[in-house]
């Protein structure tokens, strides 16, 4: 098939190789002119704008994906696509949209005649060679008329309609919520390891745990690659950062009565990081010794 891609980061310049691999004809537009040049150097044909995007793309319908930061960047790529394409074409949302706003859009793009496709989007920088799970929502007609891009993006077995529009982007929501406590596990189990009176040797056991272990996951195989760059992540800084997800998902059990201290503590933690003094600690602290005359540390 024939597709244009917008954005080309890391993801969208990685899922622009596999997709030309699989034999897929794909029209490329991204705000830096030196991207543009290295997707257009491996085979695909570069565009100078969204305009010139459109008007290089020659199927019907003519199906545009779009990976750009989500918020008005996104915001902005669709509502510009709309006044572009025709009815019956197709534009396919690859990003971490709230699924809300998905949403709205989904609306503006049906009061056009055209069609928004919501992919959430799975697999990060490993995707071009292992394949992206994609959960995608949206009308089963053009969901249907996709279906060959999005088989040669997945792995086998990863690629899902799995509903209406707006269930691509909640159950990624969803999903990435998930990612947020496993990896909260997988971070306290090891710093308890490490402040153990046993000297262990994290690369080690993450790496045994990966065959056989109840644990074992992709997280994990991750995990022991970065122990074997950096056996003691001297090189890291401990600041987590969030690119929203986590909060949404957070919301979303707040708002259907499900509680989820798991993921919720997860996404706390991750603001904990960010401190380089915690005020609240400070007042705790101030507290024990005033009702207990419990020791306070000094600032240096």
């Amino acid at each position: 098939m024939q597709l244009g891609m917008v954005g080309l980061g890391r993801m969208g310049a990685n899922m622009t190789e596999r997709l030309m691999n699989g034999g897929h004809s794909v029209v490329v537009y991204d705000r830096s002119a030196d991207a543009v040049a290295a997707t257009a150097a491996k085979g695909a044909t570069g565009a100078t704008s969204l305009a010139d995007l459109v008007s290089k793309l020659t199927g019907t319908p003519k199906i545009v994906w779009i990976m750009v930061p989500s918020g008005k960047p996104t915001d902005d790529t669709i509502d510009e696509l709309i006044a572009l394409l025709g009815s019956g074409d197709v534009i396919v949302d690859g990003g971490n949209t709230n699924w809300k706003e998905g949403l709205a859009a989904y609306e503006r793009c049906k009061a056009k005649g055209v069609s928004l496709v919501d992919a959430g989007t799975s697999g990060g920088v490993w995707g071009l060679k292992e394949g992206y799970c994609l959960m995608v929502g949206g009308d089963d007609e053009k969901v249907k008329a996709c279906e060959p891009i999005f088989l040669t993006l997945a792995p086998e077995g990863g690629y899902a309609h799995v509903g209406p529009a707006g269930a691509g982007h909640f159950s990624k929501m969803v999903h990435n919520g998930i990612e947020y406590g496993l990896m909260q596990a997988y971070g306290e189990g090891f710093e308890i390891l490490r402040a153990s009176q046993f000297k262990f040797d994290l690369k080690q056991l993450a790496s045994i745990w990966r065959y056989g272990s109840v644990i074992r996951s992709w997280l994990l195989d991750l995990a022991y690659l970065a122990f074997q760059e950096d056996p003691d992540l001297e090189k890291i800084r401990g600041w987590v950062d969030d690119t929203g997800e986590g909060r949404w998902t957070v919301q979303a059990a707040i708002d259907e009565n499900i509680p989820a201290p798991a993921i919720t503590l997860a996404l706390m933690s991750r603001f904990v990081s960010r401190q380089d003094e915690s005020y609240s600690a400070k007042v705790i602290a101030a507290l024990r010794n005033q009702f207990g005359g419990h020791a306070v540390k000094a600032e240096k």
